[in-house]
């Protein structure tokens, strides 16, 4: 009998967890200005500038440094600063600066929170042409424009909490199920993040005057650079070059009508 009571007195315990997570995760929903995209966002613009600020010395050694040739260095600013000041990124609050890597061996372009966007060598001396690294740079733009680092550590807090509430509603084994399911849930989301950064790259090059058609080219050395051990989709948090490919050429059709 006490041991009912003390399961009973768990579940409701944890339900109450996963009703607060869910109260906290929903009541910082606002729209992006920028892309009109509802989201629950965690941090200011002001947190995520600093967060980006403060990554940036690790991340930027994990990757061997800058690249030592202030040429290529030129070219990335140039073409990265022309998106910027010719699309909405302009209007946003952050600060943007592009760096190249200088890692020989992973292909790599990412973007921190508030503006710090990198590429490492290894990508860019794959790149044929200026319009390809439009579209890495821009892809990464869409990024920090549409705010995926904040809102997938707001996503993360509510996957945390509501595994929380199950464990000690549930117990480990059902935790454990649970931790299982929003591993995938996240890896979704952040598939989500990928295709929206996509089409952002699309309308930044066209706003810049760049060919959106070379991003299919970049995803093609990406397709390539996974070989034929990639993994899975589902278990993936990029989705497939070929679905991305698919994409990309929606967007040109509808932001060149």
């Amino acid at each position: 009998m006490r041991g009912r009571s003390g399961f009973k007195i768990r579940l409701l315990i944890g339900a109450g967890i996963i009703l607060f997570t869910l109260f906290n995760y929903y009541s910082k929903r606002e729209t992006n200005p920028y892309t009109g995209k509802k989201q629950s966002i965690a941090l200011t613009t002001e947190q995520e500038i600093t967060l980006g600020l403060e990554s940036f010395p690790q991340l930027t050694e994990q990757y061997g440094g800058l690249h030592p040739s202030q040429k290529d260095q030129n070219i990335v600013d140039r073409v990265g600063n022309t998106l910027v000041n010719s699309s909405i990124a302009k209007e946003t609050p952050y600060n943007f600066d592009f760096h190249l890597l200088r890692d020989p061996e992973t292909i790599n372009a990412f973007a921190l929170p508030g503006g710090q966007i990198f590429i490492t060598y290894a990508l860019y001396s794959r790149l044929q042409n200026e319009d390809q690294l439009a579209g890495v740079l821009g892809h990464e733009i869409g990024h920090v424009v549409g705010r995926h680092s904040a809102e997938r550590i707001a996503k993360q807090g509510l996957t945390q909490g509501i595994i929380s509430g199950v464990l000690v509603g549930g117990g480990d084994g059902t935790g454990q199920m649970a931790a299982m399911i929003g591993n995938v849930i996240n890896m979704k989301y952040e598939r989500g993040d990928e295709l929206e950064s996509d089409e952002l790259g699309v309308k930044f090059m066209l706003d810049a005057g760049y060919q959106p058609e070379e991003m299919i080219g970049v995803m093609e050395i990406l397709k390539e650079a996974a070989g034929p051990n990639k993994v899975p989709e589902m278990q993936s948090t990029h989705p497939d070059p070929e679905n991305r490919m698919e994409k990309i050429k929606e967007a040109i059709e509808k932001y060149r009508k």
